[in-house]
């Protein structure tokens, strides 16, 4: 009887037979966007602190490379390659893929810009300064006018060890060339344009003192004979593999159009082996290439560009092996940077 009435109870109709509206469902509460708060940008003269630009309403994930962009449009004879960056001063430059929200700025950010000069990318340095030593090498090879007396015009050397060292040093500075072109991947596209007339100097400038001695008439062998020219020619060779497949190892480390930097390892390939032990092995090939070059000739000038070049290197190395050590935590502590447990 009480369920009976109940259920009466519950399907009961109102009075005008019209039944009872259902109750309006709640609509769900719009979600608020959060408001971007963008940044301002003030650019000063690094040296005389001097306003050069106010940017308004820079997006916080704009990066560096991004306000270089807008920098040149205030001031077009600054393209961004000619630009440094700074939060300071006297600081170190920021790098282009850093992130304006990520760097220790309010929303009223300061940088310094400092003109880095005409630039110039790195790939015609390179040709340029690796195309001097062929031809001028060939000069001296052939005997031109005008280097040597005139009865030695284009004539040529009567020991095969003069013809094998010009071999050996075209074939280097064409895979140089070669490497530059189809290898190598630059972290850095340009740099300052008065480095060309620098590394030139450098370059041509040997090519020619060590061209004029080997190719000179007057040239004798080395004292210990053929023996020694063919151990020079393997070492010469075998370090010459071993930096192209050096290089090849690093180039398959970067990606094409990025700048990342992994820790290189060796491979299959038994001349990146030596990674195990040195951290700039390109170096160490390259260093054994001029020791062969300079035992094959026996040749004063060719043994100095030999030290010059092992100095300029060495400092390379340590700079390239403190930045692994500082980049990566487990970087293999065995490495040294050029030479196996002594430098």
């Amino acid at each position: 009887m009480d369920a009976l009435a109940l259920e009466a109870t519950s399907t009961k109709k109102p009075a005008n037979g019209v039944p009872a509206p259902a109750p309006a469902k709640r609509k769900p509460a719009k979600k608020t966007k959060k408001a971007v708060v963008f940044f301002e940008v003030e650019i000063l003269d690094a040296k005389t602190k001097d306003k050069l630009c106010f940017l308004d309403k820079v997006e916080p994930n704009a990066t560096i490379g991004e306000i270089k962009s807008m920098f040149h449009k205030s001031h077009p004879q600054w393209y961004p390659t000619r630009q440094s960056i700074r939060l300071d001063a006297k600081g170190k430059s920021l790098k282009d893929e850093d992130v304006l929200q990520h760097l220790p700025v309010g929303t009223t950010a300061t940088f310094y810009f400092r003109d880095l000069g005409a630039q110039i990318s790195w790939v015609t340095v390179f040709l340029t300064e690796y195309t001097g030593p062929l031809v001028l090498y060939l000069m001296f090879y052939f005997r031109v006018p005008f280097i040597y007396a005139s009865k030695y015009d284009f004539s040529t050397s009567k020991h095969w060890v003069v013809h094998l060292a010009c071999m050996c040093h075209s074939f280097h500075f064409l895979k140089r060339n070669l490497e530059t072109l189809f290898v190598h991947r630059f972290s850095h596209g340009t740099m300052p344009l008065r480095n060309i007339f620098k590394n030139c100097t450098y370059y041509w400038g040997f090519a020619a003192w060590m061209a004029y001695y080997i190719n000179h008439p007057l040239y004798t062998p080395p004292i210990y004979g053929e023996q020694q020219i063919r151990l020079a020619l393997i070492l010469f060779l075998f370090c010459q593999i071993g930096n192209f497949s050096i290089h090849i190892a690093l180039r398959n480390l970067r990606p094409p159009g990025s700048k990342t930097r992994k820790i290189p390892y060796p491979t299959k390939n038994p001349f990146t082996w030596i990674f195990v032990l040195v951290s700039c092995p390109n170096y160490t090939y390259e260093l054994g290439s001029w020791l062969g070059f300079t035992l094959m000739t026996q040749c004063l000038p060719v043994a100095f560009f030999t030290l010059v070049g092992f100095i300029q290197m060495t400092v390379w190395a340590k700079g390239k092996h403190r930045s692994y050590l500082k980049e990566f935590r487990d970087y293999p502590p065995l490495r040294s940077p050029i030479l196996p447990f002594i430098l």
